[in-house]
This record gives structure tokens, C-alpha cells and sequence, in this order.
């Protein structure tokens, strides 16, 4: 069984700060049929590293408290955020990173969107809509975009794969 070193714990840590920060930074933005959550390309680094899938679930979390859909926010947002961060981790290896950067934009179009309709009425199909393309653009396009720059950067690749040796030799170039 594979422990938890300060390291892995700190950086798990600090990476759902930085996810709680970010979402905060763009609240009014973050939440409702139209979401630009930023935070949301940190998803990506599940591609990467596998405690990052913790770092995300917490993080999301942590912000639905304070959703605006109220505590359905906080089990439907996070169980959208697990099974696109499993995925990601999962499927790391037999696709590239825009592949698996459409997973959080389907599972937050489609799980987000019900809540949408639940809380508030909306049409599904539309508030899908309007979520995966919010999600499409911080993460499959933003995301991506940033996350394939910085992983030219070794200081960047070593930082978020520290603490978890099997996570540097398991990323595809």
C-alpha cells in the first residue's frame, strides 16, 4: 500500500487551497447555469498525478459550501468532480491531455445542468449547454493551453509529481 509522506500531504494541501482560492477570486463568475470556474483547469493535473484527484474533490467541496444551488451543490459538484478526476487519472495513458480535459466539461454539463433544473427550474439541455461550454473553455482551452506550456518546464513537471515517485515515470511526453 503506497503512503502519504508530509510531502504528498502538503502538496494535496496546497492544491486545494489554490482551487479554493481561485474559485473565490471568480465567484460571481463560478456558480449558476453560466460557470467560468478557473479553478477548474487545475483538473488537468490529475493527468499527472493521482493525489491531485484528492486535491480537486476537496477543493470542490470546500467552495459548494457557499454555492448558491445550496448543499446539493456540495454532493452533485463533487461527485462531478471525482468521476471527471478518475477519468482523467485513468485514461492518462491510452489518450492525450485534451481527451481526457472533456471529461470534466461532460460530467459538470450533465450532472451540474440537473441540479440547475432541480433547484431552479431550468431547461436541462440548455443549462448543459451553457456549463460544458464554461467548463469547455477554462478547461479543454485555457487549461490545456497553459498546462502543455508549463509541462515543458521541468521545475514545473518535478513540483507536481513530488512526493509520488510512480507519478514521474507513469506521465507520456
Amino acid at each position: 500500500m503506497e503512503m502519504f509522506n508530509s510531502r504528498r500531504i502538503t502538496n494535496i494541501g496546497v492544491m486545494t487551497a489554490v482551487y479554493v482560492a481561485a474559485t473565490i477570486l471568480c465567484s460571481p463568475l463560478a456558480y449558476g447555469d453560466v460557470q467560468f470556474r478557473v479553478s477548474e483547469m487545475l483538473m488537468l493535473l490529475c493527468y499527472f498525478n493521482k493525489d491531485y484527484i484528492i486535491s480537486m474533490t476537496l477543493g470542490c467541496f470546500i467552495v459548494n459550501l457557499w454555492s448558491p444551488l445550496g448543499f446539493i451543490d456540495v454532493g452533485c459538484g463533487t461527485v462531478a468532480t471525482v468521476i471527471a478526476a478518475v477519468l482523467i487519472y485513468a485514461l492518462r495513458n491510452k489518450t492525450n491531455l485534451f481527451v481526457v480535459s472533456l471529461f470534466p466539461v461532460l460530467t459538470n454539463g450533465l450532472i451540474v445542468a440537473a441540479e440547475l433544473k432541480y433547484v431552479y427550474g431550468l431547461p436541462y439541455w440548455l443549462s448543459a449547454g451553457s456549463v460544458a461550454l464554461g467548463e469547455f473553455v477554462c478547461v479543454s482551452i485555457l487549461g490545456v493551453i497553459i498546462v502543455n506550456a508549463l509541462r515543458k518546464n521541468k521545475g514545473f513537471m518535478k513540483l507536481i509529481t513530488a512526493g509520488n515517485e510512480n507519478a514521474r515515470k507513469e506521465v507520456r511526453s
